[in-house]
């Protein structure tokens, strides 16, 4: 059922990993946790230097000491990479205590689950996700090309979401978000792989991180673990392949374009049924959106109090 579901797919062989990234410097981004953090421990385990970004400075440092503890290559990095001035310091440290790097893994992603209805007052939910799953990255990449590209070597590997195949209902800020820098990385890939810059896209099926645990439903769905989604990783790391997504989520897509009534159908009966969920789901994140800015603002006042 797994392996129908495209829940179970292999992890690289350890030799042609370690060949891909043994002596090479691995940034990942999100690398606190979930995908990430299990992505750039398997990485530092096969050889490689890996770069941990990420918001957190705390879990960073926890990450790279056990990394380290395990005779890893590390460094963190933290960075809010909705911040443009962040990103721009990020890849100036980046060059200077590295002198580049030769992997980009691009996990780190905001989700938002909201209806349209209930987001006409929330432009802001389409704003913050852009910023993250689009802008960011871009603008990361940007600082960290030219190198790789003087170099004639290198490989990007952006993970993203079967959904950008088969967009579901209520999803619509993060889904246009993650679908602009797919189409991002598919216009960029001829120009890049002309000086020896692979990229490969990764449409990730359900996998339980943090980031699916709000949505209460996803709880009760088959799904990878992250360490299984990392493994992933560490595949088109080795083996650098275009596309890796799951059977059905290719097959879906052609389908739907083909006849497109019968998805639209499909899709709106889904919307009907879980319109209420969704709800519930909106109503939690916005609670949890407001305690996280009064968060920001407490500790904005006492870094104020502490400059004056």
């Amino acid at each position: 059922m797994r392996t129908a579901l495209g829940l179970a797919w292999p992890g690289p062989d350890p030799r042609a990993l370690r060949a891909a990234v043994a002596g090479r410097t691995v940034l990942v981004t999100g690398a606190s946790s979930g995908i990430g953090e299990a992505t750039a421990r398997q990485v530092a385990a096969a050889g490689g230097t890996v770069l941990l970004v990420a918001r957190t400075a705390e879990r960073l440092a926890a990450v790279r000491a056990e990394i380290e503890a395990v005779g890893g290559a590390a460094f963190d990095h933290p960075a809010d990479l909705s911040d443009p001035d962040a990103i721009e310091a990020l890849v100036d440290e980046i060059l200077a205590r590295h002198g580049g790097v030769d992997v980009v893994v691009n996990n780190a992603g905001r989700s938002i689950r909201r209806p349209v209805d209930a987001a006409y007052q929330r432009f802001h939910d389409y704003t913050r996700t852009i910023d993250v799953n689009y802008l960011g990255p871009v603008r990361l990449l940007l600082g960290l090309l030219p190198g790789m590209r003087a170099r004639g070597r290198g490989h990007l590997v952006n993970i993203s979401t079967v959904g950008v195949d088969l967009p579901p209902p209520q999803w619509t800020a993060y889904l246009a978000s993650k679908s602009a820098f797919e189409a991002w990385v598919r216009a960029a890939a001829p120009e890049l792989r002309a000086d020896g810059v692979r990229t490969t896209s990764i449409h990730f099926p359900l996998v339980h991180t943090a980031m699916s645990a709000p949505t209460a439903e996803f709880s009760r769905l088959p799904g990878m673990s992250a360490d299984e989604a990392g493994a992933v990783v560490c595949r088109a790391l080795a083996y650098r392949p275009r596309l890796v997504s799951p059977w059905w989520a290719r097959v879906g897509g052609l389908i739907g374009d083909a006849l497109p009534a019968p998805l639209d159908a499909a899709l709106t009966r889904y919307h009907r049924t879980t319109r209420s969920a969704a709800t519930a789901h909106d109503a939690a994140t916005a609670g949890d959106e407001a305690a996280t800015a009064g968060d920001e603002a407490a500790t904005a006042a006492d870094e104020a109090g502490a400059a004056r």
